[in-house]
């Protein structure tokens, strides 16, 4: 027979906060010092409190993962302006339809190059979409594999990895931060997996906390921030060694020349090994794949 939990000797906190409305009004109750600590939010935004902000910022998210089971993701980012193809299409005729009606702008004809260049790059949502599918199909019908897809949670790369995870039927996790713009959560996130931080810090913990993959796709200062915090934890050993993938092989041989830094002597050329470029979905797969459930690792970087 299973025993039965004790009683509690102590009230709960929600119990002291339900109990602290009985009191009875007075100058004294109606003080902000009479309120409870826990339950005084202008008390908790205070800079002194900045400490404990951190420190609930990581317990949160953690503490509702683990209720739901998730031990082990796969992080894709990349840039929040790479939309799908049909929607870059539609934006490169808009900005081409502006600057006929500003011949000789230079910024008009800017914007133009840059459509150009995401519509380029825009069938990486799709293989966004569709690494994001093969992870959860292969997870949700193999006991052995608990790998769930963990994004930004913003739009473009990190929608559509959400989008493959949720049309594939499994939950993804989405790890917003409040923003000036961009902050919103896309759609295809799981709900009650969708977190919003304030602390960049707790944010790019969180995302490796659990990781047992980085996949990288063109970005921006975002994108770059996460992948160099990433190879700089592996290089330095602060975490295990996991599969660092870059989709875009010209993108990423153009954004960051690593042959410069090692011919620098400011990386060893060793260094370059620690991660992957690719193009496709299925080459990534394979890659994690290769690195966690099969005895040997083909795949070169």
């Amino acid at each position: 027979m299973p025993r039965k939990k004790a009683p509690k000797c102590f009230p709960s906190a929600s119990d002291s906060v339900k109990d602290a409305t009985l009191c009875i009004i007075s100058p004294q109750t109606k003080s902000d010092s009479y309120k409870l600590a826990f339950d005084d939010p202008r008390f908790l935004l205070r800079d002194e409190l900045r400490g404990v902000r951190l420190q609930l910022e990581i317990m949160k998210p953690d503490m509702i993962q683990q209720e739901h089971g998730i031990h082990s993701t796969i992080v894709i980012f990349g840039g929040t302006r790479i939309p799908d193809p049909e929607t870059a299409a539609k934006r490169l005729q808009e900005e081409e339809m502006q600057a006929q009606r500003q011949p000789l702008n230079e910024m008009a004809d800017l914007r133009v190059n840059c459509a150009k260049r995401v519509l380029a790059k825009s069938h990486y949502y799709n293989e966004a979409k569709e690494l994001a599918r093969m992870v959860t199909e292969r997870c949700l019908n193999d006991d052995e594999c608990d790998l769930v897809v963990s994004t930004g949670g913003g739009p473009g790369i990190m929608e559509a990895a959400n989008r493959g995870a949720y049309e594939a039927g499994g939950k993804s996790i989405g790890l917003n931060i409040v923003l000036p713009h961009e902050q919103a959560p896309n759609q295809y996130i799981t709900p009650e997996l969708c977190f919003q931080f304030h602390y960049f810090a707790m944010r790019k913990m969180h995302f490796l906390m659990r990781a047992r993959a980085l996949v990288a796709f063109p970005g921006g200062y975002g994108t770059l921030d996460e992948l160099f915090e990433t190879l700089t934890l592996i290089q330095t050993k602060k975490i295990k060694p996991l599969p660092v993938i870059l989709f875009g092989r010209d993108f990423w041989r153009r954004a960051i020349d690593f042959d410069f830094l090692v011919n620098e002597g400011v990386i060893a050329p060793e260094d370059k090994n620690l991660f992957y470029r690719v193009e496709k979905a299925d080459e990534a797969w394979q890659i994690i794949r290769d690195f966690y459930f099969q005895d040997t690792n083909d795949a070169s970087p």
